[in-house]
């Protein structure tokens, strides 16, 4: 069953969502939104943020708000954004939902994972200075 919500309110490139509170999405979950609007297709990913009670949550819009509006329905996917990992994203470009965006076409990963990540131990950096090639 998915975890539909409705958006409450949008303000710059955060919005509202109100949920059954006991479906709450996770803080980090991706909240999907699809809709037709009067500016075009709306297909936009916003990241929970905070929960502010009352079955309600914040967050940040990770694109463009344009055409989002109070009442449009929202689904909670149950999981972070993720994105392609491995030897097949090396020399490629991405937008920060992890999809291609340097004409090359598909990209060749098995694997994906969370945008949230643990950094490397310390002992793992290299301090020396190289050239990317």
């Amino acid at each position: 069953m998915a975890n539909e919500g409705v958006i409450t309110q949008v303000i710059g490139s955060t919005f509202d969502a109100q949920f059954p509170e006991d479906r709450l999405p996770d803080i980090y979950s991706a909240i999907k939104i699809e809709a037709d609007t009067r500016v075009g297709k709306l297909d936009l990913t916003g990241e929970v943020a905070k929960h502010l009670g009352g079955g309600r949550v914040r967050c940040v819009a990770l694109g463009s708000t344009d055409g989002l509006t109070r009442g449009m329905k929202c689904v909670g996917t149950g999981s972070p954004v993720q994105v392609p990992v491995g030897e097949g994203v090396l020399g490629r470009v991405f937008n920060l939902l992890g999809n291609p965006i340097d004409n090359r076409g598909p990209v060749n990963a098995t694997k994906s994972r969370s945008i949230h990540q643990s950094p490397p131990d310390f002992e793992q950096l290299s301090p020396k200075t190289e050239v990317l090639t």
